[in-house]
């Protein structure tokens, strides 16, 4: 792909989410600049959802960071935070994702997979050396309790008072 193609399908990408903005509850948009790019709604599903994981992983990995760094920091809560903030920051690539998962033969079911498996083993909760099948549904599961659970703001105070926090929570 050349650069030139990079950016024909950058923003033909940018006109569909445009168009979703201000439809949100209608169907995918697919313009003619999308279908001069993709061959069909659910290869621009892909495409939207690549951009998704791009925007996910990065923050993720910030996360992941942060909480290896700093033993305080919860790398469960953490992942949640990464994944709230990356929907909060995009709600209108999450809204048409949300829309289309079970929509064009299924074509995002082996992504989002991936994305839970990801989730899954980026917070902790799973290891790379189980089972795919078993990574993806403990990530399902993780992410409806993300998407069920309201954000709790990390509170940092001194250490002593983030571990009396914990001792008390766990009481």
């Amino acid at each position: 792909m050349s650069w030139t193609d990079y950016y024909r399908r950058r923003d033909a990408l940018d006109a569909v989410l445009e168009l979703a903005r201000h439809d949100l509850e209608g169907p995918l948009p697919f313009p003619e600049q999308a279908a001069a790019e993709f061959a069909d709604r659910g290869e621009l599903l892909l495409a939207l959802h690549y951009r998704w994981s791009v925007r996910l992983t990065g923050r993720v990995g910030l996360a992941q960071a942060e909480a290896e760094k700093d033993a305080t920091i919860d790398p469960v809560e953490a992942v949640a935070q990464a994944w709230r903030a990356t929907a909060a920051e995009h709600p209108v690539l999450r809204r048409v994702l949300d829309a289309n998962t079970d929509t064009h033969g299924g074509v995002l079911r082996p992504a989002i997979e991936g994305e839970q498996r990801m989730l899954a083993i980026a917070s902790g909760l799973a290891e790379h050396t189980e089972p795919a099948e078993e990574i993806a549904r403990v990530g399902a599961a993780y992410l409806a309790l993300i998407r069920s659970t309201p954000s709790r703001e990390r509170h940092r105070g001194n250490r002593v008072e983030q571990f009396l926090r914990r001792l008390v929570a766990s009481a």
